[in-house]
């Protein structure tokens, strides 16, 4: 078995058990400091291994055009993750990842009006397959009280959008720009905490953004911020082999999505397993179009 197989799946495991902690983190919990803290958790992770790595001084001073490039990431991300943490705080993980799982239909489409990329029949297909599973998963959400309309279900759409936008700017600051990824990394990571840490604050001070839920500390939310660090470290170097193909990559590590779900219905008891696994098959099938056929 090739290495970057074994590392690719590790990254897959670990994205998924990522997930869990996140729904099990913020579950009745408050959304804000959650996340915050989680962010903590893994910048200080992100950090700590650069420092060591000898590399800080050189990563961390750059000129002040990638820096507000590089911030501008940070803001993408940021208001992907709020999104993504007020959806998995409404809606059964089992809902909310296979939706999140879909982000590769939106980086595809947005690849066609910002980089002129035209999709072949096959990766149409593949997104027909996708919306044919937000479908059924729409049927399903009904079943347990939510529709288009709540909230839960608006915000996974938003975080998986944005989400999808961040990806794009990715592309553009490492192919188009050339920019250091660990120096991106690096910034990045002290970034989110700075303007998490500001909202936070203003959550606080302005009333009316305050959350009525209080705050509890959880093995799971220094857990995220763990298993995000590791996720990305067996992605990073599973790419760096020679053998690898991204495409085959990308795919492998939505396997992530199969992991989470099944610890929602295993571990959390969530409801209507059997249909959410048939939208689930519906949207993983329409990735793996996506990916292996051009």
């Amino acid at each position: 078995m090739d290495s970057w197989f074994v590392l690719i799946l590790c990254s897959a495991l670990s994205l998924g058990f990522y997930d869990f902690c996140k729904k099990h983190a913020v579950n009745a919990n408050h959304v804000m400091t959650t996340l915050f803290w989680a962010t903590v958790a893994g910048s200080v992770i992100i950090v700590g291994a650069v420092f060591l790595s000898g590399n800080f001084r050189a990563l961390f001073f750059c000129p002040w055009r990638e820096w507000w490039l590089i911030l501008l990431k940070s803001a993408i991300v940021t208001t992907s993750w709020i999104a993504g943490y007020f959806a998995l705080y409404d809606l059964p993980i089992s809902i909310a990842a296979p939706i999140r799982a879909s982000s590769p239909v939106w980086v595809a489409l947005g690849g066609v009006c910002l980089f002129g990329e035209r999709p072949s029949f096959p990766q149409l297909v593949g997104m027909a397959v996708v919306f044919a599973g937000y479908y059924l998963f729409n049927n399903i959400g009904h079943l347990e009280g939510f529709s288009w309309r709540s909230r839960g279900v608006k915000m996974v759409v938003a975080a998986t959008l944005v989400g999808s936008a961040s990806a794009l700017y990715d592309r553009f600051l490492m192919h188009t720009l050339h920019l250091d990824a660990n120096r991106v990394q690096l910034h990045f990571a002290i970034d989110l905490v700075f303007i998490l840490g500001a909202i936070l604050l203003v959550q606080r001070i302005l009333p009316v953004l305050r959350e009525e839920t209080k705050f509890q500390w959880r093995w799971s939310i220094p857990a995220i911020g763990l298993f995000l660090a590791i996720a990305d470290w067996t992605f990073f170097h599973a790419t760096a082999s020679p053998d690898a193909q991204i495409g085959i990559l990308g795919i492998l590590r939505r396997l992530s999505v199969v992991v989470s779900f099944a610890l929602g219905v295993l571990i959390l008891h969530e409801k209507h397993a059997k249909a959410k696994l048939g939208a689930l098959a519906c949207i993983l099938i329409g990735v793996v179009i996506l990916g292996f056929f051009k």
